[in-house]
């Protein structure tokens, strides 16, 4: 942040540094996690209205007692858009490593092109389901503070305006503006970091489940997709979960510890699964996407391990071996390569 400050004043604009305790970006006390409270605006308003460029190091705050706390992943986007949020700016930019949101990663798709506009909602879904050209966390803060997000290359001028991000109620007039189609899937994602477990043979009556994922939650893992089939004799069922690799050996130590009080059978897991998610707005309301998918799916030989679903979001569980053909397919299912 000094040497950008020193070197837009090279420049001949007047520009100052601000690290997150100078700038007054107020925290919690979650040391290396930290959530954004409150940012005290009137240094940085004072030197804003006197034409200075304020540069301000992202990722970091100052909590109530006065000691340096770092916001963790998603921090530095999550900075930006909160700043932007504060002082009511008009789009919150963020240059990154490529010129803007794809239908899918073009290192697995060469057919991917370019997203003109996104909701939040999408680019949410998007980012909650692998895309890494944003955080969920700042798209979160943007939706909330109902903050404009434009992504763009740092690296390439490649003439382009980048991707917008904006509300529902924005996207209709950008897309008249730039004589745009509404399209029905936005892009479609693949994640790898996922590990699936089955319960075998549980007791089919209320209260397990409860018992099953408490103490996981209790453990701070995240559980994704969730399905239940329950034995034709109604006594038993089966339950398979996903959660991240990184934690499936303490998730079946937790499930080892439980399996005698639980009355289950079996524990299995499989840690190379992956999630291929498709999103769109045009899913809400559409009968028949899903369809679209599981055909494309089943055509193409892959087998669906599990599903989930959204009002616009629908994400399968398939084996990673499969999950980049996975991926292939159903962009081109959705003719999301049609224009290029």
């Amino acid at each position: 942040a000094g040497l950008t400050a020193l070197s837009l004043k090279n420049l001949g604009l007047k520009a100052r540094s601000f690290l997150g305790w100078q700038m007054g970006m107020l925290t919690d006390t979650h040391h290396a996690n930290a959530r954004i409270k409150n940012i005290q605006q009137s240094v940085m308003a004072t030197h804003l209205g006197e034409g200075c460029v304020c540069v301000c190091a992202g990722f970091q705050g100052i909590n109530e007692q006065a000691r340096i706390t770092t916001l963790g992943r998603g921090g530095s986007d999550t900075s930006a858009v909160a700043l932007a949020a504060a002082f009511k700016a008009e789009r919150c930019d963020i240059y990154t490593d490529v010129d803007g949101i794809y239908s899918a990663d073009p290192r697995l798709i060469s057919a991917a092109r370019k997203l003109d506009v996104l909701t939040y909602e999408e680019m949410l879904e998007l980012a909650s389901a692998g895309a890494k050209v944003l955080h969920p966390r700042s798209v979160m803060l943007a939706m909330k503070e109902d903050v404009p997000l434009r992504v763009l290359s740092s690296f390439e001028d490649t003439g382009t305006n980048g991707t917008d991000i904006v509300s529902e109620n924005q996207i209709e007039s950008i897309r008249k503006e730039k004589n745009m189609e509404e399209m029905l899937i936005s892009g479609v994602t693949v994640d790898h970091s996922h590990a699936r477990v089955t319960i075998v043979n549980a007791p089919d009556k209320p209260g397990v489940a409860l018992h099953l994922f408490a103490p996981v939650g209790d453990a701070n893992i995240d559980v994704g997709i969730i399905s239940q089939a329950t034995a034709p004799d109604g006594q038993s069922t089966n339950i398979t979960f996903t959660v991240n690799q990184e934690d499936l050996p303490k998730t079946l130590q937790i499930l080892e510890e439980q399996k005698s009080s639980l009355e289950f059978e079996d524990i299995q897991s499989d840690a190379d699964m992956a999630q291929v998610t498709v999103v769109g707005l045009g899913m809400r309301g559409r009968a028949g996407m899903a369809s679209v998918a599981f055909k494309a799916l089943s055509e193409a030989n892959i087998n669906i391990q599990a599903i989930a679903t959204s009002e616009i979001k629908l994400t399968v569980l398939v084996d990673k071996s499969q999950a980049e053909t996975a991926a292939q397919t159903l962009h081109a299912a959705f003719e999301l390569d049609k224009n290029n």
